[in-house]
């Protein structure tokens, strides 16, 4: 599902946002001084937005909200390319295989690196892990998993509720692969919890702070055009690093 067009009475006040930005990064890089950070690779490598809503949305939350981002979190131009990882589900006979999945992944130059059988998905995974810790094969993480829709309800319990947190569910057997990933690389994620506070990533540290503060609003806007009530229902909005404090960037009045 992706979020309707930037709403055109915004309450954002970009300074709020700029000075907030400004407080993060020279936090971040007096941290620098004192241990090496990873921009690229880790979690410690992203500029969070901490929503807070009034009441909690009454909506799907079966899958995350899609908010397009003027500066995607996953470049799939880049050089070499992100690590982007298929689960499909081999467990019964209409199914798609992996050597079928392959195929169409190469025939639709789909932004896909690996994939994965869920009967072998922790087997395959403690490989993945091997191979990106091996001095022979250099290789990042995986950016994001995708996973047949059928398999969402099960995964937990395979993995655990962190893993399914970086898990989206893709439809194999209609619509157009290739658009659906690139979809969710270029957008931020909002996953809307039972509760009233989410977490969303909205940028990378390595942008400049120019980009970031331009995700940073389309966010914003993106979560308020999402939810029922619009700006009624925000209540607070927050900009952090992994490790930093929370600072307001929108308190409602």
């Amino acid at each position: 599902m992706t979020t309707p067009p930037p709403l055109h009475h915004s309450k954002i006040d970009p300074k709020n946002v700029n000075r907030a930005l400004k407080s993060l990064l020279k936090w971040r890089d007096s941290k620098s001084n004192t241990e090496p950070l990873d921009d690229n690779n880790s979690d410690g490598g992203f500029v969070y937005l901490v929503v807070t809503l009034k009441k909690p949305p009454q909506i799907d939350r079966t899958n995350p909200l899609t908010i397009p981002l003027p500066h995607p979190l996953i470049d799939l131009t880049e050089s070499p390319p992100p690590e982007i990882c298929l689960i499909i589900d081999d467990r019964h006979k209409n199914k798609i295989t992996k050597e079928t999945a392959l195929k169409k992944i190469e025939a639709d130059n789909v932004p896909i690196t690996d994939v994965i059988k869920v009967s072998k998905l922790k087997t395959e995974l403690k490989k993945l892990e091997a191979e990106e810790e091996g001095k022979q094969r250099r290789r990042r993480h995986h950016e994001v998993y995708f996973a047949e829709r059928r398999l969402m309800p099960i995964l937990p319990k395979l993995l655990g509720k962190e893993f399914v947190k970086k898990t989206i569910a893709i439809n194999l057997r209609s619509g157009n692969w290739k658009e659906q990933v690139e979809r969710v690389c270029e957008s931020a994620l909002f996953f809307v919890g039972t509760g009233t506070c989410s977490v969303v990533k909205v940028a990378r540290l390595s942008m400049g702070r120019k980009e970031i503060g331009e995700n940073v609003v389309a966010v914003m806007e993106g979560v308020v055009g999402s939810i029922p009530g619009k700006w009624k229902n925000v209540k607070l909005f927050h900009l952090k690093l992994l490790e930093s404090l929370a600072l307001p960037v929108y308190e409602s009045v």
